[in-house]
C-alpha cells in the first residue's frame, strides 16, 4: 500500500483496455525484436548445416557454403570467350610485315647500269696546258675512278670525244658525258680500256 492518498488517476474501471505509457512502450519493444531474433536464429541453424553437415555428405566447404546461402545450382552465367576464341574487331587487319630494308647503293654505283668503279682515262688535245688534270679532278670528285692522265698523242680531234669499250660500258660513257657536257659517244676497242676522254679544241 502507498501511503499517498488516492486521486482521480486512481480510479480505473476493472475492465477497461487502457494501459499504462510505460507498459505499452515495453510491449512494442518486445514485439519489435522477435523477426530480428527468429532471422538470428535461422542463420545460426544455416551455418551448422553448410559447415557441419553438408561436408560430411560429400560437398566441399566452399561449394556447401553456395548452396546454404541461397545459390541456384542451375543458373550459371555465359561463358565470356577465351582469347584465342574471341572474334576479332570488323575491319582490322592483320599487321603487315615490315618492309626488309633493300641493300644500299655502293658508292661507285649510285644510279642503274653506271659503274663509277671503271677507271676513266683523260687525254688533253688542247693547247690549255694542265685541263687534263682539271678534269680528272672534276671525275675525281664525283665518284669515279680516275686512271691515266696525259697529252693526246693520235690524230687531232675537232671536239671532244668519249671512247667507250663495248655495250656494257655506254652507259658509263652517256653519264660521264653529261657529267663533262660532251655528246660524242664512240664505241671502240682501240685503245683496250673501258673509258677514255679526249678533250678537243674549245673545251673549258
Amino acid at each position: 500500500m502507498t501511503k499517498y492518498a488516492r486521486d482521480e488517476f486512481d480510479r480505473v474501471p476493472e475492465g477497461s483496455t487502457r494501459q499504462g505509457v510505460h507498459r505499452s512502450v515495453a510491449a512494442s519493444r518486445r514485439r519489435s525484436l522477435t523477426p530480428i531474433l527468429a532471422a538470428g536464429f535461422v542463420a545460426l541453424a544455416i551455418g551448422l548445416v553448410a559447415f557441419l553437415i553438408l561436408p560430411k555428405l560429400g560437398f566441399p566447404a566452399g561449394q556447401a557454403a553456395a548452396v546454404t546461402a541461397g545459390n541456384s545450382a542451375t543458373a550459371t552465367s555465359p561463358a565470356s570467350p577465351s582469347p584465342a576464341q574471341s572474334p576479332k574487331p570488323a575491319g582490322t587487319q592483320p599487321a603487315a610485315a615490315a618492309p626488309s630494308s633493300s641493300p644500299s647503293a655502293t658508292p661507285s654505283a649510285t644510279a642503274a647500269g653506271v659503274d663509277k668503279t671503271a677507271p676513266v682515262t683523260i687525254y688533253n688535245g688542247t693547247t690549255t696546258a694542265g685541263l687534263a688534270s682539271r678534269v680528272g679532278g672534276t671525275v675525281s670528285s664525283n665518284g669515279w675512278t680516275v686512271g691515266q692522265k696525259g697529252n693526246w698523242r693520235g690524230a687531232p680531234q675537232q671536239t671532244s670525244v668519249i671512247f667507250y669499250s663495248g655495250m656494257e660500258q655506254k652507259g658509263n660513257a652517256a653519264a660521264l658525258g653529261t657529267l663533262l657536257g660532251i655528246d660524242t659517244l664512240v664505241d671502240s676497242a682501240e685503245f683496250n680500256l673501258p673509258l677514255v676522254v679526249v678533250l678537243g679544241p674549245g673545251y673549258q
